[in-house]
């Protein structure tokens, strides 16, 4: 009696090693580490990646070449936004200095998350000493490689 090789499903929890490549390199590799472990469906990751997930087999290993845009949407300007340097120091050290590049974690107005932007620009914003950020995703917009290993599926 063989048994059918236990496949990727919407709801699946896996534990996998993945790395998510742009064009200027890697942004996530789990593969010289501890693998990840979520739940397909739960937000972990984008829908374009669980799509891709979906029918493959325990053990299997692959890699997908998503188009721009295709993995986190496009890039859009109106995630951009300047944030006054009064507020930086209240919510974070006052006295952080700011560079271009720097990742910067900010709290939800609930409290119980966090979220990232990408310092642009530090200077002069709206009538303020201000820094520019990026909230968009930083492969938004870009092609990326999805490299996935899937160790196991429940």
């Amino acid at each position: 009696m063989t048994v059918a090789p236990v496949c990727v499903q919407p709801g699946s929890f896996l534990t996998l090693h993945y790395r998510l490549g742009g064009p200027a390199g890697d942004i996530i590799n789990t593969f010289n580490d501890k693998p990840a472990t979520l739940s397909l469906g739960s937000g972990e990751l984008s829908p374009a990646m669980e799509q891709c997930l979906l029918g493959l087999e325990e053990g299997q290993r692959t890699t997908f070449e998503l188009p721009s845009g295709v993995a986190f949407g496009d890039h859009n300007p109106e995630m951009q936004q300047w944030v006054a340097a009064k507020l930086l120091r209240e919510l974070g050290d006052p006295q952080e200095v700011y560079q271009e590049g720097d990742v910067v974690q900010f709290p939800t107005p609930d409290g119980q998350a966090s979220f990232a932007g990408v310092v642009v620009k530090v200077g002069q914003g709206v009538g303020d000493d201000a820094v520019l950020f990026d909230f968009n995703h930083p492969l938004a917009g870009k092609p990326v490689t999805f490299e996935v290993h899937v160790i196991g599926v429940l």
